[in-house]
């Protein structure tokens, strides 16, 4: 084959297509600036066909526009603002905001469903640390019900929209699980979610009904608890761990996505905490 021959065979005919930042400024379309990752993890995860998001959080000039709970720091309008704020990059097909805790909207959210679903995963609840002395049993009882009883509500009212096989999939801890202090109410509810979790399992079937036990994950969340102390944090596990590196919410997201997909996988517990309970503190 001559040399001219081949260069015309390898020549594209026709014009190049547009590329992507070309196509988008003919439809008169301008994508935001996606946000900067708040912490030292993946920005996202693939699995299969799944892509699970981290750190996706209403922020603005890369600070937390919203920060605190719906029904306490943040009344339910706000909370509605930081939704729509948070998923409208993602594509989301709707989203939602509304205090968990409380059980009519619990149970409404649920109903108005519009097909079954495959999965639910909650997240929702956050510690409670402090010594008996210092305890607020206001906050004690909002502690119990954002975790066991929400947990209760959710099995109930999700049951009959989740498809069979499908997972209800519950977020726990694992720094509570030697005693020490100040961990008397968080010791016992990271006692009491395995236990629920397991007989969840077995009365639920044939949804499946698993726990993540997480150790220290670093989110904004920690952000918030730690404060000018998350550094030092940062660094200390980094140190202390065995793999060397601090967990953050791909790894969780990771663990959760196959815990989804696998469809052997229920009344059981599964910790990620970078081995944090294999060394002393």
């Amino acid at each position: 084959m001559n040399t001219s021959l081949k260069k015309q065979m390898l020549k594209r005919e026709g014009p190049q297509p547009a590329s992507a930042e070309q196509r988008l400024s003919e439809l008169g379309m301008k994508l935001p600036a996606p946000p900067e990752p708040f912490g030292t993890y993946a920005e996202a995860v693939q699995t299969g066909n799944l892509l699970f998001l981290s750190g996706m959080v209403p922020t603005e000039s890369r600070g937390a526009q919203f920060i605190g709970r719906v029904g306490a720091e943040l009344d339910v309008e706000a909370g509605r603002k930081a939704a729509h704020r948070a998923t409208r990059e993602l594509d989301a097909l709707s989203s939602m905001a509304f205090d968990a805790t409380d059980s009519d909207s619990l149970e409404r959210f649920f109903r108005n469903l519009p097909t079954t679903i495959d999965h639910v995963m909650v997240t929702a609840g956050r510690p409670y640390y402090g010594r008996l002395v210092d305890m607020d049993f206001a906050e004690v009882r909002e502690a119990i019900n954002g975790h066991l009883m929400m947990a209760l509500q959710v099995s109930r009212n999700a049951t009959d929209k989740v498809r069979p096989g499908g997972t209800l999939l519950f977020m726990g801890g694992t720094g509570a699980r030697r005693p020490a202090v100040g961990l008397a109410l968080a010791s016992a509810l990271t006692a009491a979610l395995p236990a629920l979790t397991a007989n969840l399992a077995l009365e639920l079937t044939p949804v499946r009904v698993n726990l993540i036990a997480a150790g220290f994950v670093d989110t904004p969340l920690s952000a918030e608890l730690l404060d000018d102390q998350l550094e030092n944090r940062r660094n200390q596990l980094r140190a202390m761990l065995p793999i060397r590196r601090v967990v953050g919410p791909a790894d969780v997201a990771a663990l959760a996505v196959h815990v989804m997909t696998n469809t052997a996988l229920t009344g059981a517990t599964y910790d990620i905490d970078g081995g944090q309970q294999l060394v002393a503190r």
